[in-house]
Order: structure tokens, then sequence, then C-alpha cells
């Protein structure tokens, strides 16, 4: 009984919140992908800003624009511009790799427990599992997966050391997608990561840090989210209902444990791509 009560205050958050629904995260095999929501944009760039003398904390600022004119170099064969500014950035480059490389918490992705099977696609994740004849799977993709909670924390922690500062941890929208051999079409949930719902309080029963946005069929195999398939919102659902939703997908491994472990993988695999983002782009301006 309590349980249902926090998740029905959990919900009524959710009401107060859904005027600004997030974007739907599609599994791999639906690729028609909708547009990220705004509002989980990275508030500030990360290592060098707030942990290297030259950041923030310094009140160091970038210069956009220049008003002297910067000669291209010819050293290169690549027959691409080259600039005294380029030079710079590429430095600069080399410095923020260095940087996110130190404070890198895992050299290799985390597992998930429970027999999840793991399956990467660029930035797309999938977690696939069998349970007694019906297959499981969850996807999620790590782009604009770090919620904005750090805009009002910046000036605070300009003067801190590195360890105070706040940790980014990413919380990507992901899609359960349940299979049943019989069946012509799969059940698939639509769930999020309510920013007030993400910490608990001791000696308070433990809500779920998840939520259910919408639940839907979809035909199997089919490669695009049919739209006209009957989409049920649960701002305004039944408690109950909404309640054997949640068990349904706990009864499947999609829990407080599993979402955890999930926002673990997802942070490891954010924090790659962004220093891969990073070498990459350092090759182009160093045209390597």
């Amino acid at each position: 009984m309590l349980k249902s009560v926090v998740r029905a205050v959990g919900a009524a958050a959710r009401l107060s919140s859904a005027s600004t629904p997030a974007a739907r995260v599609l599994p791999l095999s639906y690729p028609a992908l909708r547009s990220p929501s705004p509002a989980i944009t990275r508030p500030f760039t990360r290592s060098l800003w707030l942990l290297s003398n030259n950041g923030a904390s310094s009140g160091y600022r970038p210069k956009l624009f220049s008003s002297k004119v910067l000669s291209p170099s010819v050293s290169c064969g690549c027959g691409g511009l080259h600039t005294e500014g380029d030079k710079t950035f590429g430095d600069f480059l080399s410095d923020e790799i260095k940087e996110e490389k130190k404070i890198q918490k895992n050299k290799s992705l985390p597992k998930v427990s429970g027999g999840w099977e793991l399956e990467m696609n660029g930035t797309e994740a999938k977690l696939t599992r069998s349970v007694s004849g019906e297959k499981v799977t969850v996807t999620f993709n790590v782009n604009n997966s770090i919620p904005p909670n750090f805009e009002e924390e910046v000036e605070q922690t300009q003067q801190k050391s590195a360890e105070e500062e706040p940790e980014i941890v990413s919380t990507p929208n992901f899609v359960v997608e349940v299979t049943k051999q019989a069946a012509k079409h799969s059940l698939v949930f639509d769930c999020h990561f309510p920013e007030d719902e993400m910490s608990h309080g001791e000696g308070e029963e433990e809500s779920d840090i998840f939520a259910i946005r919408e639940v839907s069929f979809q035909p199997q195999g089919d490669s695009e989210w049919k739209e006209t398939s009957y989409n049920l919102n649960t701002d305004s659902l039944d408690w109950a209902l909404y309640d054997h939703l949640m068990d349904f997908l706990a009864d499947r491994g999609v829990d407080n444990t599993f979402a955890d472990e999930l926002t673990e993988l997802s942070t490891a695999i954010e924090h790659q791509e962004y220093i891969k983002f990073l070498e990459d782009l350092q090759g182009f301006v160093k045209c390597n």
C-alpha cells in the first residue's frame, strides 16, 4: 500500500511536468527517432573549465573573435587551411583529452547483472535477455542524456577542488520491448528518469527511480514505430494499473537495481563517446 502511495506521489510530479515531455528513445529496430528535447543539452564544458587552472575558476574565457588576421600554414599536404589558431585549438584538445582520460572511471564498459547481453551501434545501446520463452530488449541512446541539473551549481563549485565537483551522470530515456513467441505484437514501454525521483531519504521506502511514460503494442519485426498504434499515456492513469505495469517490468528484470546499473553503463558509454569525439576533433583540426 505504501509503495502505491509513493508511486502516486511520483506520478503527481509527472503530471506537473507533462507539458514538456522528453523525447522518446526508440529501439534499434525503429530507426525513426524523434528529435531530442532541448532541455537535456549539456549545460557547460567539462574537464578543463572546472578542473584546470585555466578553467572557469580562474576567470578565463576563450576569445571568440580576434582582430588579428592569422596567416595559414602550408606545412601540411592535406590541402586544408591551417592557422596558429588551429595549432592552439589542437594543443587545447590534447590537454582536454588527457584530463578526461585521467578522470575516466571505467576503461571498459561495466556489466549489467541478470544475464543481459549488450550490443552497441554508435551511441545507441541494446540490452537483451530471455526469460522463460520471452525476449526482453532495452534500448537507449546516450546523446543528450546528461540532465541539466548542474547549471545552478556552476557558480558555487567554481572555487572548489576537482574532487568536490558534481559528478556527471547519464540518465537516458529508454524503451523496454517484451516479445512473446506466440504473439504478433510486442508490448513496448517508453521509460525515463524523473529528476525528482533519483534519490531517496533515509528510513523511507525506496521509490521507483524510473517511470513509465507511455505503453503501446507494436508489430513484431516492423522496422518503424507505428504512430497509428494506440499509446497509453500514464500521466492520467489509474494507480493500480500503473503499479501492475511496473510489477510486470520488475518480474522481467527491469527494476531499480537494473535502472541503477543502466545509468552506470550509460555514463561510461557517454564518457567514452565524448573522449572519442575529442580525439576525432583533434585529428580533424590537426589533419592527422
